[in-house]
């Protein structure tokens, strides 16, 4: 007799949804969404339907394993639990006597969403006396620029966007990575609003709009600037709103000024016609709302750029307007009491601090001392982090001890030493908030651990017993921990407790009706044109709309390149179903015709994309859903799934954004030939 069980989608996602596992005989036969979730409403994506797939999957991680090759070539051979976690301790025992704990370094990120587990090896770490591992790479210049403008507070519920008249998807392809916002958004055109796209390139949900505009990557604050001239121009402003809650609305108004369409309209590339029709629309709109991708942000002024079009609200009042407002992300509102989960306090103080984003440069450049050994979970970086062929050199390194804690052998665990089976979230306990909603749940398994399979928290915990720690949260279950996680005094939280969550069912938290009725987190309390908490970081307190760049290739690599989220994977998850990867199909570069014309490629041609960083293969797609100048990879596909086995990481840099120390994965120059 098939069971439906309660569950949550563990990947990162910003709709975290509810899911309604079919089991059997301990076994997952199907996966499907949970028609009692507010939010998600019974529906989720295809990569997820296909779960059972990957739970039970002939290729899964079952049982510790040695490396018994080369490094790279994917060889190994079984041993225990005992033999590997021996392994462990005797290497980081002997690396720390030799060169000190700083030589070893955690690399883990969004591989599971849920608290509990995404956390599981901090205390470890930091208790370790571990080198501390910067987790920048994908949100911190959009949460940093955003901050700057309004505080790092919850923004407008996605659910209320139905009584809008004008929904802005800025930097977002929200059908394939923010589906649920969908219904929401077509709710609000079914009652007369206008939904408009603005994005480099004409992806699924710009097909669907009413209106598109395809900026040049990396100008989306001078976008948003000439943007800001009509609207003050022409006055379709709120002065009696700005006069309250904003704060520098005269500097904002002279910095302006130096933004006149046809400036705008060269930066951009957008006829000034279309920047002066949609910021008419915005500024006569009863209550226009915009929802922020991360696009924007993933350049090396995108942290600028997110703060700009975080202000344009302020101009019009959209902020406490019924239906109107903005939203980024809803994860401020989930403020769980987290000290005891991260115990920082553990550790030694002022370790040192390395980015993940730049771990090519850790492991080939680094010294005093240099890192000894890489702890890998919940992360891939051979496929994910920039500067791969760096990334990848360094993992090569004989002296370099990995350990990848892994549900698949993917491009990372082959350079593992010690690779640890990891249970999937169906096999474990976890709470999940979410950064695109207002719901919490919790997920108890649904099936016991597949052959030797452990969750990330139980391993760690053994890891700390053999070393003989012996503070409290190295005993503590994952029942226990949610019941400290939930100890906070946040207002949202109110009431909140894990009986309430016990079932599995979504728990809506205590939002304030308009969400930012009570001001907003900037040091002032107000919307702040002017920033004087930036000019003290030596940052410009005005919005800027110099346009993002790649210094590396500036005048060597005529073509931008952007590398947006493919629909048929999640970063680079779901490459190990095979029926995903086919739906998903050759992996390819959109080109603007005329550029391919100019470079003698055409349809289908495999052609060589590279610049100084790296080189890659891939298959041209000539289509005008991109710009004359600007190429498109959709990605993240496993260097293994590419021809010549190489990802297209091989072309981004390790440089970092202007705020927040986050990655540019968008700020590329590159160049194309056929091959």
């Amino acid at each position: 007799m098939v069971q439906f069980k309660r569950s949550v989608c563990p990947h990162d996602c910003p709709d975290t949804c509810g899911l309604l596992v079919g089991v059997e005989n301990d076994r997952v036969l199907s996966v499907r969404g949970d028609p009692e979730h507010p939010f998600t409403r019974g529906a989720i994506c295809a990569k997820v339907r296909h779960y059972p797939e990957r739970v039970h999957s002939p290729f899964r991680l079952l049982h510790p394993m040695k490396r018994t090759g080369r490094k790279g070539e994917g060889e190994f051979e079984r041993i225990s639990w005992d033999q590997a976690l021996g392994e462990i301790v005797h290497r980081y025992r002997k690396i720390i006597s030799q060169f000190g704990s700083e030589a070893i370094l955690p690399y883990s990120y969004a591989g599971t969403m849920g608290v509990v587990h995404f956390h599981a090896g901090h205390s470890f770490f930091h208790k370790l006396g571990a080198s501390r591992l910067l987790r920048t790479i994908c949100s911190a210049a959009a949460e940093a620029g955003f901050a700057a403008s309004m505080g790092s507070i919850p923004t407008t519920d996605i659910e209320t966007s139905i009584k809008s008249d004008l929904i802005l998807i800025w930097g977002s392809n929200t059908l394939s990575t923010n589906m649920h916002a969908w219904p929401f958004f077509l709710e609000a055109r079914r009652r007369g609003a206008l939904i408009v796209v603005i994005d480099p390139y004409e992806n699924r949900t710009a097909e669907r709009a009413d209106l598109h505009l395809k900026p040049r990557p990396g100008t989306d604050a001078a976008l948003t600037l000439g943007i800001m001239h009509v609207l003050i121009q022409e006055e379709l402003i709120n002065k009696e709103f700005i006069r309250r809650h904003t704060l520098g609305f005269e500097e904002l108004k002279a910095r302006v000024e130096a933004y006149p369409l046809s400036r705008v309209e060269k930066i951009t590339g957008i006829p000034a016609s279309e920047i002066e029709d949609l910021a008419r629309r915005y500024g006569r709109a009863r209550a226009p709302y915009i929802r922020t991708g991360w696009g924007p942000a993933r350049h090396l002024k995108g942290g600028m750029a997110m703060r700009t079009i975080a202000l344009l609200p302020g101009l019009v009042g959209a902020t406490h307007k019924d239906g109107g407002g903005i939203t980024r992300s809803t994860s401020s509102a989930f403020a769980f009491n987290m000290g005891p989960i991260l115990a920082e306090d553990l550790g030694p103080q002022g370790m040192r601090t390395i980015n993940m984003v730049q771990l090519g440069h850790a492991l080939t450049d680094l010294n005093d001392p240099p890192v000894k050994a890489l702890h890998v979970y919940h992360s891939n970086p051979a496929v994910v982090a920039p500067d791969s062929s760096r990334v990848l050199r360094g993992l090569a390194r004989e002296d370099l001890f990995v350990v990848v804690h892994e549900h698949f052998i993917t491009d990372t665990a082959l350079y593992a030493d010690l690779l640890l089976p990891a249970a999937t979230s169906m096999e474990s306990t976890d709470l999940y908030r979410s950064y695109g909603h207002y719901y919490l749940q919790m997920a108890r398994p649904v099936i016991s651990p597949v052959g030797e399979t452990r969750s990330t928290l139980s391993i760690f915990q053994e890891l700390a017993k053999r070393f003989s720690f012996t503070e409290r949260c190295f005993s503590e279950t994952e029942e226990d921990k949610i019941q400290m996680l939930l100890a906070s005094d946040a207002p949202y939280l109110k009431g909140i407790t894990p009986e309430h969550l016990k079932d599995g069912r979504p728990i809506k938290l205590s939002i304030p009706d308009p969400v930012f009725s009570k001001g907003f987190g900037t040091p002032s309390g107000k919307i702040e044109f002017f920033s004087e908490s930036m000019g003290n970081e030596g940052l410009d307190p005005l919005p800027d709309g110099a346009p993002s760049l790649d210094e590396e290739g500036n005048g060597l690599f005529p073509l931008q390149m952007i590398t947006p989220p493919r629909h048929d994977f999640l970063n680079s998850t779901f490459n190990e179903i095979e029926s995903l990867r086919d739906r998903a199909g050759d992996p390819t570069i959109l080109i603007h015709p005329d550029d391919a014309a100019q470079r003698g490629i055409e349809e289908q041609m495999k052609v060589k994309v590279f610049n100084k960083r790296g080189e890659c293969c891939l298959f041209a797609h000539l289509t005008e859903r991109t710009s004359p100048g600007v190429t498109v990879v959709e990605g993240l596909y496993w260097p293994r799934f590419m021809p010549e086995n190489r990802g297209i990481n091989q072309l981004t840099s390790q440089r970092l954004t202007d705020m927040g120390n986050s990655c540019a994965f968008h700020c590329n120059l590159i160049e194309i030939e056929p091959i």
